[in-house]
């Protein structure tokens, strides 16, 4: 507990930090920032009055209610915001306070604004009313804070409990009265049962949806933590935190259960939680301004696409899709773009531009090509994304690039789409159905990361939708048949298509290779044939050294591609239960079933 002399501010808190409570764990810093144009409109002296008062007011509501861990006031244009972990008692929310007001002046001497984010406190002020902003201050990439002292826990027991217990709270912690939830969770580790500590807190004055925008970041930013003893991620606008020893007392803890999806606790609850990595929603970054305003994709030049591309040559084509063709493009500052250019010049297909525009300006995933900007002209609608040099994935299995792909990379491959495809389907703020998952539409990055494009054919799925789709939109060989015949859609369409390109993965050849020796050449029925024969191993890509791989492996991954293709759909492991299959040591329990062959 941080010891509190009662003197006059200004000495209290200076003689605070000369007494070297800069150790205490929660005034370890994790963010500061400040508002970068000076718009004090009066005397600094006055400004400073105005502050002082601003945050005097708040440290008398903190203190006079002990149960208080929020609190914002405005003095004169100067807004102040103060937020302590509800962990915290009030002497050491109220020292927290007291440091960071000292602090953030000190690091803004000549700024009307400016946050300062501990483990045990925020703080923020500016001249203008933010509170109830849609997102205060956007995340910076990187914004975690790992210990990189691994767990005394055995790291395959630690690692899936700290995803399952954070991915809970970002689904729960949103849902409760106040935006804060803390919760532990059993690890057996060596025959000895020990603990996984977490919380999660968001500001009270911003919505249930900017809150769970905000966590699903931090949690992000948290996944390389594991097996890492302790993680926390935190902006202006919400706090993650675990670890394995315990930093809040027993009477904190919230039973988060009747929080989470479908209002009960089971077996997926666990099951959920490996997914790491995948709760990224990486909002647009702000500029480094340090205003809370966003900045959207930039609106480029259509003059200068055309003459990065060298006016869409065939020669800077690099891909075609339903929607249009792909172009490298070179910009004029050096950097190397992928252009894609909408073929069709209709009025839909512009609302369907401006719809696609709105969908992925907010996403920003490890395993989602990432959109920079577009551009618009009369009837030409160009979107600009980041440029994959290794471009697509089947180009490795069964193009010009074949073999070059080790195991190890294929196996990381599978997971990264899967722990995208979890974020599409789970954690954006709206559920997004890709309906075209093949491996043409998986990118690769310079050290062979996958990344999920072509989002022409997303589409919001909103609470009163129905399940049923008029409109098909897909590649056959990869099309879940109740979607292609029916058109029933749901994300087990997404979760069907990804099984298909697992085995293209495994196999390096293509989903409808005729050569295949099946009756319909179908790689699916080949695969389920080879499964039931136990002679699996047969599938892998002769390009593989045996020695890559074991036979064990081999076969966990067959069994996951097939159950992603089981019929009824409701046979389908979610994609989030399929991060957890391809990320847990155990063998698979539920063995597939002959999978839907169309």
């Amino acid at each position: 507990m941080l010891t509190v002399i009662q003197l006059p501010g200004a000495f209290l808190i200076l003689l605070t930090i000369m007494l070297g409570v800069l150790s205490d764990p929660q005034i370890v810093l994790l963010r500061q920032d400040c508002t970068r144009q000076t718009r004090i409109r009066v005397e600094m002296s006055v400004f400073m009055s105005n502050y002082n008062r601003t945050f005097d007011e708040i440290r008398r509501q903190l203190s006079n209610n002990q149960n208080l861990h929020f609190a914002t006031t405005v003095e004169t244009d100067v807004y102040g915001m103060v937020q302590c972990r509800n962990y915290l008692s009030s002497a050491d929310c109220i020292a927290c306070l007291d440091f960071a007001r000292v602090q953030v002046r000190r690091n803004c001497p000549d700024n009307d604004g400016g946050h300062v984010i501990y483990k045990g406190c925020f703080l923020r002020y500016e001249s203008y009313n933010f509170y109830t902003q849609s997102l205060l201050v956007s995340f910076e990439a990187s914004a975690g804070i790992c210990n990189t002292n691994q767990s005394k826990l055995q790291a395959a027991a630690f690692k899936p409990v700290v995803e399952g217990i954070m991915t809970d709270l970002v689904a729960a912690t949103p849902k409760i009265n106040g935006y804060f939830a803390a919760t532990t969770r059993p690890v057996s580790s060596g025959g000895v049962t020990s603990k996984v500590y977490a919380a999660a807190q968001c500001v009270e004055t911003i919505s249930q949806k900017d809150c769970q925008s905000c966590l699903t970041i931090a949690y992000n930013n948290l996944q390389n933590c594991p097996p890492g003893s302790e993680g926390s991620s935190a902006d202006a606008g919400c706090f993650l935190r675990y670890s394995d020893a315990s930093f809040f007392a027993d009477n904190i803890i919230i039973n988060i259960t009747p929080y989470l999806r479908g209002g009960t606790s089971s077996s997926k609850t666990t099951i959920i939680g490996a997914v790491v990595g995948v709760l990224c929603i990486l909002l647009i970054l702000a500029t480094r301004a340090g205003l809370s305003k966003l900045q959207g994709p930039v609106t480029y030049s259509f003059k200068d696409l055309k003459s990065a591309t060298r006016s869409f040559s065939e020669d800077s084509k690099i891909g075609e899709g339903g929607y249009g063709d792909v172009y490298k493009g070179i910009l004029k500052n050096g950097d190397v773009v992928a252009v894609k250019k909408l073929s069709v010049g209709t009025s839909k297909a512009k609302e369907d531009f401006e719809s696609e525009v709105k969908l992925i300006i907010n996403i920003n995933h490890r395993n989602i090509i990432r959109l920079l900007g577009w551009s618009r002209r009369g009837s030409e609608l160009l979107l600009v994304f980041e440029y994959m040099a290794n471009g697509s994935l089947d180009t490795f299995l069964y193009g010009v690039k074949r073999g070059i792909l080790s195991w190890k990379r294929r196996v990381d491959i599978i997971l990264g789409i899967a722990r995208g495809l979890v974020y599409l389907h789970e954690q954006f703020h709206k559920c997004i159905i890709h309906r075209d998952i093949k491996s043409s539409n998986i990118l690769l990055d310079d050290e062979y990361q996958p990344k999920i494009a072509d989002f022409g054919l997303a589409r919001l799925i909103r609470d009163d939708q129905s399940h049923v789709s008029t409109r098909f939109a897909g590649t056959l060989g990869y099309t879940a048949p109740e979607y292609a015949i029916h058109g029933h859609l749901s994300e087990k369409v997404d979760t069907y298509a990804f099984g298909v390109v697992v085995l293209e993965i495994v196999s390096g050849r293509r989903c409808t290779n005729l050569n295949i020796k099946s009756d319909n050449g179908s790689l699916l029925e080949h695969t389920w044939n080879l499964y039931s024969d136990d002679m699996h191993s047969d599938l892998v890509d002769e390009n593989l050294d045996p020695n890559e791989y074991n036979t064990d492996q081999v076969k966990k991954i067959i069994e996951i591609a097939l159950l992603c293709t089981q019929s009824p759909t409701s046979m389908r492991p979610t994609m989030s239960e399929v991060v957890v299959l391809l990320t847990n040591d155990s063998s698979i329990k539920q063995k597939p079933g002959k999978p839907t062959l169309f």
